[in-house]
């Protein structure tokens, strides 16, 4: 199989339909239809679609129908705020100066990630340098609050600001200050994309709280996409059905180990053009390096998941092909994917990521693989 289809299923991008209902939450219809609305801009004009002569992994894709557009593969920064281990910020700017150079133009951070360090860094890099706006997507997200208070080097997988403290808050308030909060750690004048961040025990605030006002702010124009992102597939399929969201961003659910994005998630999001952005492809690592104390979900990897990972390490180099590169490529495979979100904690990283992104594959492994069937998860 050739790495990255240059040519995706995306196809035209037609405009939510004037009128849509912001309040809208969840048990209503909320199909949409094509349409134009000229108000739906967050201060930036859509990024063009680049030309051909990109590599595929770069090549500017539409999210769905929100009319933002992202790379085919995308930067987490929730390893240059210190994700496990610190990271300082000569080596955070080298990582991102490096990921600019391979052509990536989309980034996603959080106020999670190190308590806002990821946001100032990634923020400090796009703007002291003058990069035109126009160039780059950006996506945070809304549900934590970063409040004074006692912390310690690795609180919640975290090694970046100490003193500052997440304090969940799904509510319009909570959305309206955390953006306003991000923008300032930031310095960017608006952000492109904003996902509501793991609202796993926070359904109804979510839906009657978060939603309606991140749906407000995008028809005011403040920002251009909403969704959510989740480390599971069942409320993102709910959040799908049921409210109007532009795009979803599924952690570890659709990987060479977890397929359960692809038993309602993915179809739902192909039926209602949503866009599907896809983080976590190694799982927290143990997919690009499957070793005695690797991490699975954020925490140490089971005995039974290292030896899934090891098998299938070893039926990829059978094939001459990295675990890696294959982990990296799957997600790309079902139609309703748009981008791959990967980490990098350094400018050699990124290069990895890029050159198993560009690996050839052959047929043969993906029919292996595929033929393991639900036995991989």
């Amino acid at each position: 199989m050739a790495p990255l289809d240059p040519h995706p299923h995306t196809g035209t991008v037609p405009h939510r339909r004037p009128g849509t209902d912001p309040n809208r939450t969840a048990g209503t219809d909320s199909h949409r239809t094509s349409g134009t609305d000229p108000h739906r801009t967050a201060g930036t004009a859509p990024h063009p679609r680049l030309g051909t002569d990109l590599p595929p992994y770069a090549e500017q894709i539409p999210l769905g129908r929100s009319g933002v557009t992202v790379t085919r593969l995308g930067l987490g920064t929730a390893p240059l705020a210190g994700l496990f281990s610190a990271v300082g910020a000569d080596q955070a700017a080298a990582t991102l100066d490096a990921a600019w150079a391979a052509g990536l133009r989309y980034f996603d951070t959080a106020p999670h990630y190190g308590a806002g360090l990821a946001e100032r860094r990634l923020g400090d890099f796009l703007t002291a340098s003058g990069r035109p706006r126009s160039e780059y997507t950006v996506s945070t997200k809304v549900g934590r609050l970063l409040v004074p208070g006692r912390s310690a080097p690795g609180d919640e997988a975290f090694y970046g600001d100490e003193g500052l403290v997440r304090v969940r808050d799904y509510s319009p308030a909570g959305v309206y200050r955390s953006l306003a909060e991000s923008l300032e750690r930031s310095g960017l004048d608006a952000f492109d994309i904003v996902l509501m961040h793991d609202p796993d025990d926070h359904w109804e605030e979510a839906v009657r709280g978060a939603y309606p006002a991140l749906a407000r702010l995008r028809a005011e124009g403040g920002v251009r996409a909403i969704g959510a992102g989740m480390n599971q597939t069942g409320m993102l399929t709910r959040l799908v059905r049921e409210t109007d969201l532009d795009c979803v961003l599924v952690a570890g659910r659709w990987s060479l180990l977890d397929r359960t994005a692809a038993d309602a998630l993915l179809p739902v999001c192909a039926e209602r053009e949503v866009g599907v952005l896809v983080g976590g492809v190694f799982n927290s690592g143990i997919l690009a390096a499957p070793a005695p104390g690797a991490t699975y979900d954020y925490g140490p990897a089971p005995e039974a998941v290292l030896r899934r990972a090891q098998d299938l390490a070893r039926r990829c180099a059978a094939h001459g092909v990295p675990l890696a590169a294959a982990a990296l490529q799957f997600p790309y495979r079902h139609p309703a994917v748009t981008s791959v979100v990967v980490g990098a904690r350094s400018a050699r990283e990124v290069t990895e990521n890029v050159d198993h992104a560009t690996r050839e594959i052959p047929r043969e492994l993906w029919d292996e693989l595929d033929a393991l069937g639900t036995d991989a998860r």
